[in-house]
């Protein structure tokens, strides 16, 4: 029998640049993945902090006059004659600020602002409030109060959210699509390129099985190689996404972008790309190199 490394395939020019296209692809891959993960990690989030949540609005009169804090009161004391509602505690002005520092800056004096009261509500676990019911009620206390509850939002979020997911599972599937014509097309290159080689290993007794090895393992290796290079680039790509995140526009500032928080899972799926890559290329040139070697004389 043959060696097991008959066939030159390590100086083969054809596959020169394939680690490189590979790389490419699981960076696209990888930060694809990273991406519709935190969005939905972040999603999620925002839902457990929202849930059991309520906003009520007391809007400051025509000519921009603070509202009064006997209005407040009854609003407040309303608020606490309701079975379904547990805290309901007004939002002070350091708490405003914090909220709009990521816009405004640290320095920004909301006492100047025309900003409503706000008062955040939290519910009993189980507890569905009529947004609407609880308005008009609050109203009769304090003439144009609103109540958010955040659902509309949120479903809009998620509905979003999965039309993003949907569309990174998409990328992801034409990058391994395109994954496999590369080694297709590489494959049948090195066979054209060997078939002096071939044919003299068919002579002495080689089988397509064995030639097919050959450019299988070959094809793993180079597979693996570049997708771990398209890895370390995801996970630094990765890292500095984060690092910016943290980073305010300005000095002092909070950061304007969300952070970016990956799950389990996602990390699970970004560090097997390049084991997944190398297996693409494993049984592509594999099936590749049967066929070809089967339709030949």
């Amino acid at each position: 029998m043959a060696r097991s490394r008959d066939l030159p395939l390590d100086t083969d020019g054809s596959t020169r640049f394939l680690p490189w296209l590979v790389a490419l692809m699981v960076y696209l891959a990888a930060l694809t993945i990273a991406g519709g993960a935190a969005l939905h990690d972040a999603v999620d989030s925002w839902n457990a902090g929202l849930a059991g949540t309520l906003t009520v609005e007391l809007p400051r009169g025509a000519t921009g006059a603070p509202v009064p804090q006997d209005r407040i009161d009854a609003v407040l004391a309303q608020l606490g004659q309701i079975p379904g509602i547990a805290a309901a505690t007004r939002l002070d002005a350091s708490v405003e600020k914090r909220l709009l520092a990521p816009w405004l800056g640290q320095d920004v004096d909301v006492s100047v602002l025309p900003l409503p009261v706000l008062i955040d509500v939290q519910t009993r676990p189980g507890v569905a409030l009529d947004p609407d019911t609880l308005a008009q009620r609050l109203a009769i206390a304090a003439p144009g109060t609103r109540v958010e509850s955040h659902g509309a939002w949120l479903s809009r979020l998620f509905r979003i959210a999965g039309l993003v997911q949907v569309g990174a599972a998409a990328i992801v599937g034409i990058i391994g699509f395109v994954a496999v014509l590369t080694v297709v097309f590489t494959t049948r290159t090195g066979l054209a390129i060997h078939a002096p080689v071939v044919q003299l290993v068919h002579l002495i007794g080689a089988s397509d099985t064995y030639v097919a090895r050959q450019f299988q393992w070959h094809a793993f290796r180079l597979g693996l190689g570049g997708g771990g290079i398209g890895l370390v680039m995801a996970l630094v790509s990765y890292g500095a996404l984060r690092w910016t995140a943290g980073q305010g526009l300005l000095p002092g500032e909070v950061g304007l972008l969300p952070s970016f928080h990956l799950p389990l899972l996602g990390w699970i799926a970004i560090l097997a790309l390049p084991l997944a890559m190398g297996l693409v290329g494993l049984v592509t040139a594999r099936r590749t190199v049967l066929r070809t070697l089967g339709r030949m004389p």
